[in-house]
């Protein structure tokens, strides 16, 4: 583990050593000891040394390299080196019946000499501690760090599969769109020069646009119209093909692409060989919440709708991670039609 610190990350160890410190100074109560030996200067670096130590050189060297042993076996000499020569280089604390109401308070009685092994204990005790501190600390960070690179990896794996999903042509689509300008180009109809227009803006839309995050709602309801138009053109009757659009889009803006996937498969799937087919689209803005209702005829190969192209896996994770909690999702089979019903939360 490389670690690379934050600043807000080094004010914040800034600021937990400061603290550490005004209270050790605070403890020793220079006022009253008639001032604070110059060893005991070096001995509140020793947290920091202590810390740091295990923080920023053995956990990541070692313990986060699997190399456990090897780091059991330096953690050990590395402290018995420490207090060996904590205790042997530095001088003798001052005793505590300097402290006048220490010795007010205790006159008259009597202690008995501390254990030789207690000027031992507390120095030992507090440098495994604060040593401890420093590699709980190093896997803390390592967590976090491990935590948000895998989310990070997961959502930029997500926005790869949704960019793929956003900007591939339907070939099934760009098929007929293709052979139904040829068919109007060869019966010199008026409305080829209108349908080889309509078809690059479509392209244009699909491959430039939707690299934005989000699009404004008409320009995407702009396109669905534009689509269902090209689509009309090359049916035999398209009477029974309708769009309807209710509520003001208010600036509203929405995830491009994502309602086109409903109206595509309603042409897809529910259109026969000749070109017959009944659809219908509905979609209402209320309230900052779009509606959109799609019904169309099911066609001799349903059982193909849910293979398609994206496929009603593919849009369901689109829309999951797209909107999350802000959208539900419908589908049934009703009286020889296939019924979508979304709701999208806008804002």
């Amino acid at each position: 583990m490389k670690i690379k610190f934050k600043a807000s990350v080094v004010l914040l160890h800034i600021l937990f050593w400061s603290l550490v410190t005004v209270l050790l100074w605070s403890l020793l109560e220079p006022q009253k000891t008639g001032g604070v030996p110059k060893f005991r200067y070096l001995r509140m670096l020793q947290g920091p040394f202590l810390f740091y130590i295990n923080y920023l050189i053995l956990v990541p060297m070692l313990l986060l390299k699997k190399r456990i042993f090897w780091y059991v076996l330096a953690s050990i000499l590395f402290l018995a080196l420490f207090n060996f020569l904590n205790v042997q280089l530095a001088p003798a604390a001052p005793r505590l019946e300097t402290i006048e109401q220490f010795n007010e308070a205790t006159k008259g009685f009597r202690f008995p000499p501390p254990p030789n092994g207690f000027r031992y204990m507390l120095p030992v005790t507090f440098s495994l501690s604060i040593f401890l501190l420093g590699g709980v600390f190093a896997l803390i960070t390592d967590f976090y760090k491990r935590d948000s690179t895998a989310t990070h990896m997961e959502a930029k794996k997500k926005e790869m599969e949704l960019q793929f999903l956003r900007t591939q042509l339907n070939p099934h689509f760009l098929f007929n769109s293709l052979n139904s300008i040829y068919s109007l180009v060869r019966s010199k109809s008026n409305d080829a020069p209108e349908a080889i227009i309509m078809l690059s803006e479509l392209m244009r839309y699909m491959l430039y646009e939707v690299n934005e995050n989000k699009v404004m709602l008409e320009k995407e309801l702009n396109y669905i119209k534009s689509y269902i138009s090209l689509q009309r053109m090359r049916l035999i009757n398209s009477e029974n093909v309708k769009l309807q659009i209710h509520g003001n889009t208010n600036e509203l803006k929405i995830y491009p692409l994502v309602l086109i996937t409903f109206i595509e498969n309603a042409f897809k799937y529910g259109t026969d060989y000749k070109g017959n087919t009944n659809i219908n689209v509905v979609i209402e803005i209320i309230n900052n919440e779009l509606l959109l209702n799609v019904d169309n005829i099911i066609g001799h190969h349903k059982k193909d709708y849910v293979n398609s192209g994206v496929g009603l896996q593919n849009i369901n994770n689109q829309l999951e991670f797209l909107y999350k909690n802000k959208y539900s999702l419908i589908t049934k089979e009703e009286n020889g039609f296939y019924k979508v019903e979304l709701r999208l939360k806008l804002v």
